[in-house]
C-alpha cells in the first residue's frame, strides 16, 4: 500500500514536473509602433517559430497608434516592452528618469521622419511651411519633433497650425487640401497612399527632417525599467528571439508579410510586401551596422542626437547615453545582420 501511494505521489510530482514549463513562462505585454503592417512580420515570426517560446516567455502583442505612444503606456506599467521613437524617449527621461523606459535594441537606425505635401504644393523646402497648416495623429513621432526639426531648419514655426487627425485619415485628408503638409514616416505615407489609390511617387512630396540635419535613430525595441532590474534573462531572451526573427525575415520576407496577414486577413500582401522592402533598405540599413550590427548603437552619434534634440527643446538636462541605450542585453555581435540587403 506505501509502495502503491510512492508511486502515485512519484508520478504526481512527473506529471507537475512536466507541466512546470508552460506555467513557468514569463508573460510579458508588448505594444507596436502601428496597426499591423508589412514591416512588423519578423515579431510575428519570432512568435509563430516558437523563439519567444524557446526563451520561456510568453509574449502578447498589440497594435499601437504611434511611436511616440509606447513610451508612456511602458512607464505607467501598462506595457513591459514597446516597439517605439527613440527621441520620444530621450526627451520622457529628462523630464521623468525614474519611469522611464530603457531602449535595448535599435531596429530603425536611419531617421524616417518626413511632411508629405501633394506634389502640385507650392511647399518645396523646409522655409515654405512657414505659416501653413500641418496635420498629423497625436502620437506621431514626426509630429513630436517638429520643434526641433524647426530649430535645426532654422525657420519660423510660430504661425504654423498644427491640426490633429485620425491614422486612417492623413493621406485622404491631405489629399482633400484639408491642411497642407501631413507628419509621418515616409513608407508609412508612401504605402497607406497607395492602398486607397494614390500613387506617391507622383501626387507626393515629401520634405525629409534628415535632409535638415537630423540624422536620430528612430524606432527601438524598449522595455521598462523594472523588468531589465528583476528579469534581465527575459530581457535577453526576447531580445534573442527578435533577432532570430529578424534574420528569418530577410532570408523570407514572404513569409514575414504572410505572418502579419495571419493577424490582419485584410492587409494588402502585395502592397505590404512592397513596404516590408523598403523599410529594411531606407530604415535599417545605416552604413554603421557593418561594424556594430544591427541592434546597436553607434555611442557618439547617440550622443550627437541627444544634443540634437537638447537643443531644439530646451531641455533642462541631457541624459547620458547610457541611461537611454543599453546594449548588455544584446545578442552576440556575431548573430545579428550585418546588412540588411
Amino acid at each position: 500500500m506505501k509502495l502503491r501511494y510512492l508511486a502515485a505521489a512519484i508520478l504526481a510530482l512527473a506529471g507537475a514536473a512536466l507541466s512546470a514549463p508552460a506555467d513557468a513562462q514569463t508573460k510579458l505585454k508588448m505594444v507596436l509602433n502601428w496597426k499591423y503592417q508589412g514591416p512588423q512580420g519578423y515579431f510575428f515570426l519570432a512568435q509563430d517559430r516558437g523563439y519567444f517560446a524557446r526563451e520561456g516567455l510568453d509574449v502578447t502583442m498589440d497594435p499601437g497608434t504611434g511611436s511616440g505612444a509606447p513610451i508612456t503606456l511602458i512607464a505607467s506599467g501598462a506595457y513591459d516592452v514597446g516597439f517605439g521613437d527613440m527621441n520620444a524617449l530621450i526627451d520622457f527621461a529628462t523630464q521623468k528618469p525614474d519611469v522611464a523606459p530603457i531602449a535595448v535594441y535599435a531596429m530603425f537606425n536611419q531617421p524616417p521622419f518626413t511632411i508629405a505635401v501633394k506634389s502640385g504644393s507650392p511647399i518645396k523646402t523646409a522655409k515654405d511651411l512657414e505659416g501653413k497648416t500641418l496635420g498629423g495623429p497625436a502620437n506621431d513621432g514626426a509630429l513630436k519633433l517638429f520643434p526641433a526639426f524647426c530649430t535645426l531648419a532654422k525657420i519660423d514655426c510660430t504661425g504654423v497650425k498644427l491640426t490633429n487627425i485620425q491614422p486612417n485619415l492623413r493621406e485622404q485628408l491631405l489629399m482633400q487640401g484639408q491642411f497642407d503638409g501631413a507628419f509621418g514616416f515616409v513608407n508609412t505615407i508612401r504605402f497607406s497612399a497607395k492602398l486607397i489609390g494614390i500613387d506617391p511617387d507622383k501626387e507626393l512630396r515629401f520634405i525629409k527632417f534628415g535632409d535638415y540635419g537630423m540624422d536620430l535613430y528612430s524606432n527601438v525595441i524598449m522595455v521598462s525599467q523594472k523588468l531589465a532590474k528583476e528579469n534581465p534573462q527575459a530581457v535577453r531572451g526576447l531580445l534573442k528571439a527578435i533577432n532570430q526573427g529578424v534574420v528569418d525575415a530577410l532570408k523570407d520576407p514572404t513569409a514575414a508579410v504572410a505572418a502579419v496577414a495571419k493577424r490582419d486577413q485584410l492587409i494588402d500582401l502585395k502592397i505590404e510586401r512592397e513596404r516590408f522592402d523598403a523599410t529594411i533598405l531606407d530604415e535599417m540599413n545605416h552604413p554603421e551596422i557593418a561594424k556594430i550590427g544591427l541592434g546597436d548603437v553607434d555611442d557618439a552619434r547617440l550622443k550627437a542626437s541627444i544634443d540634437i534634440l537638447a537643443m531644439a527643446f530646451d531641455l533642462k538636462t541631457k541624459p547620458p547615453v547610457e541611461q537611454v541605450f543599453n546594449r548588455s542585453f544584446l545578442p552576440p555581435r556575431a548573430e545579428r545582420p550585418s546588412s540588411m540587403k
